[in-house]
């Protein structure tokens, strides 16, 4: 199945704050996990942790939430529209020195969108599972056959 991916995180290479994955089917559960976010730039304390709507959990926590959430899917799609939000969902599999999660296959895409604005389109700007619903939204309706 593909799922839609977005994250947020403390500034430009900065620490992650929070990921959500949205899968393509509509009727299905997002997976949306927070971090603390201990020293946040001040456009992130303005704009991104005001609107978390999710309480902070362990990195190991979120990691393990991560596994089970994609563990029933032999071959999860996870796009994406900013390789950023690819780096950190990566480095979320690497559970320690030589030690990853589990999966069979894992398959990322990443996708440009010139027209695409998250920050536009989004009911809750800069909320991880907002935004990633959004560009699921965005993605299916490019891909529906126009009407005409």
């Amino acid at each position: 199945m593909r799922y839609f991916l977005d994250a947020e995180f403390n500034g430009f290479g900065g620490q992650l704050i929070s990921l959500a994955l949205v899968p393509e089917d509509q009727g299905g559960l997002p997976f949306y996990e927070a971090l603390a976010c201990v020293e946040p730039t001040s456009w992130v304390a303005d704009h991104v942790l005001p609107v978390l709507q999710k309480l902070p959990v362990a990195r190991s926590e979120v990691i393990a939430k991560l596994a089970s959430y994609l563990r029933a899917d032999p071959e999860p799609l996870v796009i994406a529209d900013w390789p950023e939000d690819i780096a950190h969902t990566a480095l979320l599999m690497i559970t320690g020195p030589g030690w990853r999660l589990p999966s069979p296959r894992l398959i990322f895409e990443l996708l440009d969108l010139p027209l695409f604005d998250s920050t536009v389109l989004s009911s809750v700007p800069h909320n991880a599972c907002h935004d990633a619903v959004v560009l699921r939204t965005y993605v299916l309706g490019q891909e529906r056959p126009s009407s005409r």
